[in-house]
């Protein structure tokens, strides 16, 4: 990569690692479901009558949205609400790898090799180890909504591959549309309309800046930068630089939230960046009855997340570029960011 690419894909990185400090003090002025509603719907606004109609069936939008939209930032929203610490968060978030990883063997028949396998269970002992400092030092029910959030960007990065769209910003901003009122719907039910108001009334420039921050710059730039990057080169060169996604994420968290870091987490943080690496970057069987260079659609960036997480981004989607190159790596298809 050319250093000025290198640089922006570290860049996006860094903004969606930083964004998990931004969502724990976003959450300190909205409650979670009304937080995610109205990072949707910034984000979607105005940039949706700029983008043009969405260029691949609504199924896909409706599909992706529900699942990475209503369901993983909701949950994770919710987990880090609950009391999950926004440098954990980015770490446990990229088992969506993993979940990427099986649901793509079960659903698209990729069947994962001996190196995949082993990255998976890498990835699942860090998150073993993970739980057990989580469950001394913080909620349980915290940390399993972030892993369930992560399960459901597995959903959304195998939905996206399926729908193989031809421009990731183009769908990015699309899927925006679809959780904001399904979002606010369920924010007044579970968190009441008085709660919800008091949040609205009580805005302030540090809360505008939250959103601008969470729709703007981590999910229309982030994404709109790493779908820019998979256009441009293969997923197998992009797709690492989402692990350094859990890097800026805990050491933000630290600088700015004052968090600490146990040793148990850092074993964590070592097994599962090392074991997301293995099951994002390690090629993939072919499919059985696939023809060379066919790969059935991928999650690209954002969702690409050739980053599996990476994936979070995405919370996660393709590119042209990568599609036609054959086979991507699950987890690489999918965004890191979140």
């Amino acid at each position: 990569m050319r250093p000025v690419h290198t640089a922006l894909a570290v860049l996006v990185a860094a903004v969606w690692g930083v964004n998990f400090v931004v969502i724990q003090i976003g959450l300190g002025h909205f409650p979670p479901l009304l937080l995610s509603a109205l990072r949707f719907l910034a984000a979607a606004l105005p940039a949706v009558f700029f983008v043009g109609p969405p260029k691949v069936a609504w199924k896909w939008v409706l599909g992706v949205g529900a699942a990475l939209g209503i369901a993983k930032f909701g949950l994770l929203f919710t987990g880090m609400a609950a009391g999950m610490p926004a440098g954990l968060s980015s770490l446990v978030l990229q088992v969506q790898a993993v979940f990427t990883a099986v649901l793509a063997a079960a659903v698209l028949r990729e069947r994962p090799g001996p190196v995949r396998l082993a990255g998976m269970a890498v990835a699942l002992a860090g998150i073993a180890v993970a739980a057990a400092d989580g469950g001394a030092s913080g909620p349980v029910l915290g940390f399993t909504l972030v892993v369930a959030a992560a399960a459901c960007w597995g959903v959304s990065n195998v939905l996206t591959r399926k729908a193989a769209p031809p421009d990731a910003l183009n769908f990015m901003v699309w899927v925006c549309t679809v959780p904001v009122l399904p979002l606010l719907v369920l924010s007044l039910l579970l968190e009441g309309p008085e709660r919800d108001l008091a949040a609205l009334r009580a805005l302030d420039w540090s809360g505008v800046g939250v959103i601008a921050y969470v729709a703007w710059i981590s999910t229309v730039f982030g994404f709109g930068a790493w779908g820019y990057l998979l256009r441009r080169y293969p997923a197998s060169a992009v797709a690492p630089f989402s692990l350094l996604v859990p890097v800026f994420g805990m050491s933000s968290a630290a600088l700015v939230l004052d968090e600490g870091v146990s040793g148990p987490r850092w074993v964590a943080a070592v097994l599962l960046v090392g074991g997301v690496a293995l099951t994002s970057l390690a090629p993939a069987r072919p499919r059985t009855g696939a023809g060379p260079g066919r790969s059935g659609g991928h999650a690209g960036a954002a969702e690409q997340v050739p980053s599996p997480s990476p994936s979070p981004s995405p919370s996660s989607f393709p590119s042209p570029s990568s599609v036609s190159a054959g086979n991507p790596p699950a987890g690489a298809a999918a965004s890191p960011g979140p």
